[in-house]
């Protein structure tokens, strides 16, 4: 007999092989509760306080045979497999994030879910399906919520109920807490790779082709100004990574982001993180601020995370002031959206600026609008590369250079397109064999290299 079966038993349950929801919950609550009582003995037992300066692995070491002197006076007698796997757990609780520990160690899973203490989904190859983990009730995450966002100098409570903050692997966490959260607390993770992707992993997943790859280098190296649009989860953060991979060991780069979450590969990185208002309401330092001080440091590149506010006047100011080579994101559906929103973005700065001089800056401050989507299959890839060309009276003009077109979607579900050159060789092709870099012809040709 199980552990879960002896202790449904204990408490007077009938075991239903048939899995119904009543009897299930209640085995699992008793679970909970032999975990939390041996977890409370720990906490009492030994200084946890002690751990913080211990190597990890002694730590370990330590907690363990404390939760194994515990599990021995317990009154029901529990198998090696049953003892192993309350160990785990309970080190988990203690170590690190208690139930989300084994979603975190699984590379196959890109976003952890959280809707409630008994609800929680991942995101595999694109699609949502729901898992058996739990946590033992509201106030058991709300624990984990708080030990997330203490990590990084956050908090999140009444006065305050919802938080951005981000793993020690750089992954993002999002949470909302009652009394904005109206089914109990809510927890959102976007895991980052240890590995983090390569442009030759992009090629090879199919979100861009070798010759667009050879073309994004170039745009990097002759220090154009590209714009990354996209929605949510559409892989903005990770084709801003692979960009910047791009750009050259000598230069000093500085990021701007509101969690830091870049993972660049360079060495001269300097990484600038927001911060939010202490308990007074005092302290608060913006992204605006941020990229005000960055051009005050000397920065060879100055990469923003994602621009959402009045800081795009500052980073288009930057970008049309000597700071070529710049790289941010934005949430937008089409590349002529993300110029649309820039310039709303950017009247929110609160400077009494003409909409006509909005749009120059834009206009010239952009030379590369990048737009990623997210398709029905779940995969994420480039479907257009746009190249600003100047303004035309109120309107800023544009040509598409790459573009990718839906034909269908084959019996699995995936979907069925190509992607390839529209056939115009951009402007910037100037300019960047200025900088010496020499790019086919056949790039930009519509039965060459730039099809998929």
């Amino acid at each position: 007999m199980s552990l879960r079966e002896r202790l449904a038993a204990a408490n007077g349950l009938t075991l239903v092989r048939g899995g119904e929801s009543p009897v299930d919950e209640a085995r699992e609550s008793a679970y909970q509760d032999l975990k939390a009582r041996v977890h409370y003995k720990v906490i009492d037992q030994m200084d946890l306080s002690l751990l913080t300066g211990t190597p990890e692995k002694q730590a370990e070491k330590e907690l363990e045979a404390a939760i194994r002197l515990v599990l021995e006076g317990e009154p029901d007698p529990l198998s090696q497999a049953e003892q192993e796997t309350l160990v785990r757990e309970i080190k988990n609780e203690v170590l690190g994030l208690g139930p989300l520990e084994p979603l975190l160690a699984d590379p196959s899973i890109n976003d952890i879910l959280v809707n409630g203490h008994n609800k929680v989904y991942v995101e595999r190859k694109g699609r949502l399906e729901r898992v058996s983990v739990r946590f033992r009730d509201d106030q058991h995450l709300l624990k984990i919520i708080d030990k997330i966002a203490t990590a990084v100098g956050r908090r999140i409570d009444e006065s305050s109920p919802m938080v951005d903050a981000r793993l020690a692997d750089g992954s993002r966490v999002n949470a909302v807490i009652p009394p904005l959260a109206l089914d109990g607390p809510s927890l959102s993770i976007r895991k980052f790779a240890v590995d983090p992707l390569k442009v030759d992993d992009l090629v090879h997943l199919g979100a861009i082709t070798p010759g667009v790859a050879k073309l994004l280098e170039a745009i990097v190296k002759s220090r154009l100004n590209v714009i990354i649009s996209g929605g949510t989860g559409t892989g903005k953060t990770t084709f801003l990574n692979v960009m910047s991979s791009f750009i050259p060991t000598y230069e000093r780069i500085v990021t701007i982001e509101d969690s830091a979450e870049l993972q660049l590969q360079q060495d001269h990185v300097v990484r600038l993180e927001t911060r939010p208002p202490n308990i007074e309401g005092h302290g608060e330092v913006t992204l605006r601020d941020l990229v005000r001080n960055a051009l005050r440091m000397r920065p060879d590149r100055i990469v923003v995370g994602e621009v959402r506010g009045g800081e795009a006047l500052d980073m288009m100011q930057a970008m049309n002031t000597g700071h070529d080579g710049s790289l941010t994101t934005v949430h937008a559906n089409s590349p002529r959206d993300a110029l649309s929103r820039l310039e709303t973005m950017m009247s929110m700065a609160g400077l009494d600026i003409p909409d006509k001089a909005i749009r120059q800056q834009v206009a010239s401050a952009v030379n590369i609008v990048i737009q990623l989507a997210r398709l029905s299959d779940g995969s994420r890839r480039m479907v257009s590369l746009t190249e600003i060309t100047g303004q035309e009276v109120d309107t800023i003009s544009m040509q598409e250079i790459f573009r990718f077109t839906q034909t269908g979607v084959d019996e699995r579900g995936k979907v069925i397109g190509r992607f390839g050159a529209t056939g115009i060789r951009p402007r910037c092709s100037d300019r960047i064999q200025a900088h010496g870099i020499d790019l086919e012809a056949s790039i930009f040709s519509d039965s060459g290299g730039g099809g998929l």
